[in-house]
């Protein structure tokens, strides 16, 4: 444990054109430790205390940079241009056909197969009186998995006193372009097992339901009385088996919320975790209309770092987010961004123990 907030810097490991990536650690005077690289913008690990004080990682990563380059299922990586899927790959933007990277059956997703996640950052450390935090910036050219504009962006990590680690992303580009960013942290609170007697809460009263593949229908029906109400805490595993058509699109959880937000664009809780064993808490914040609850359904025990398998329904992601496929509907809130606008996004995720 520090006596104040520090970030230090170590070797990661060496690209195969022979770059150098770098892995900072961020920690505060509570003991929580983050591990974050400038490729892909990807945390690694983060570790935080249970009821008794003891830490554990809670996030799913690897030890070394090489095993991101391969199937690593987005593990703790930055999302790029375009978080989660876009139908055929392909929507009409002012006229004009963009054709995206194919890398989802014949979907787009995450941004393609050479998204942000797999791109080296320019990495720049910070501290200030009662944090620490990691500045992350990349130029994508125009063209880049097909998306057009040279777009500008940043995105700050930091790390406060009170286990609160927050993300701001910025974008800025000289073509219109579609721009919905976010991470894609796998949780898991107690730290091995499966997360099924975790329990969630998620404030939406409405969801996205999605077709064979997975991409939404376009309307947006009630949650209640079905198994996608998480209005008040349930355990994830309580329903996930039932014979509902969502749970087979999704081979589980895998679907858009519509959050019940105060006010459009106002930052508020968009989901609450609780692992019973350990009483760590986590808390999602945005001011994203939306949010992706990912219950692992594809991890199968192939993947394997730091000490641990990543089996199935392992961990869990929480990914704040405009919603799935809005290029292609007109109904949901735009995720296009033009010259002179600025594109402005924040989440965090805060941990804590219930006593």
């Amino acid at each position: 444990m520090t006596a104040h907030p520090n970030i230090s810097k170590s070797a990661f490991g060496q690209l195969p054109d022979g770059r150098q990536t770098s892995l900072y650690t961020l920690s505060n005077a509570s003991g929580m430790l983050v591990k974050i690289t400038d490729f892909g913008g990807i945390i690694t690990q983060i570790h935080v205390p249970d009821r008794a004080g003891r830490l554990a990682d809670v996030t799913h990563g690897f030890d070394s940079v090489l095993p991101y380059l391969g199937e690593s299922e987005y593990f703790g990586a930055l999302i790029g241009r375009y978080g989660n899927r876009i139908a055929k790959a392909q929507f009409e933007l002012d006229g004009k056909l963009i054709e995206l990277n194919v890398n989802n059956g014949s979907n787009h997703l995450h941004g393609g197969e050479n998204g942000f996640h797999r791109v080296l950052w320019k990495a720049t450390p910070f501290t200030l009186a009662n944090s620490v935090g990691l500045k992350l910036s990349y130029l994508s050219p125009d063209g880049e998995q097909g998306y057009p504009g040279n777009l500008s962006v940043t995105v700050i990590y930091e790390l406060g006193g009170d286990n609160t680690l927050a993300i701001r992303f910025h974008a800025t580009t000289d073509r219109a372009t579609p721009v919905n960013l976010t991470n894609h942290a796998y949780f898991n609170l107690a730290g091995e097992g499966d997360i099924l007697a975790h329990t969630i809460m998620i404030p939406a009263s409405r969801y996205t339901p999605i077709d064979a593949v997975q991409i939404p229908t376009g309307l947006l029906p009630a949650v209640e009385g079905t198994p996608f109400d998480f209005r008040q805490p349930r355990a994830i595993g309580a329903r996930i088996a039932e014979d509902h058509e969502q749970l087979r699109n999704g081979f589980g959880y895998d679907h858009n919320f519509v959050l019940d937000k105060p006010a459009p664009g106002e930052r508020s809780l968009a989901a609450r975790v609780h692992e019973p064993v350990s009483g760590r808490v986590l808390e999602v914040f945005t001011d994203e209309p939306g949010l992706q609850f990912y219950s692992g359904n594809f991890l199968d025990g192939r993947l394997s770092g730091k000490g641990r398998v990543y089996g199935y329904r392992g961990g869990i992601c929480l990914e704040p987010q405009h919603f799935p496929d809005s290029p292609n509907r007109a109904g949901f809130p735009s995720t296009i961004l033009r010259p002179g606008q600025e594109y402005s996004s924040s989440m965090a995720y805060r941990f804590s123990v219930a006593r």
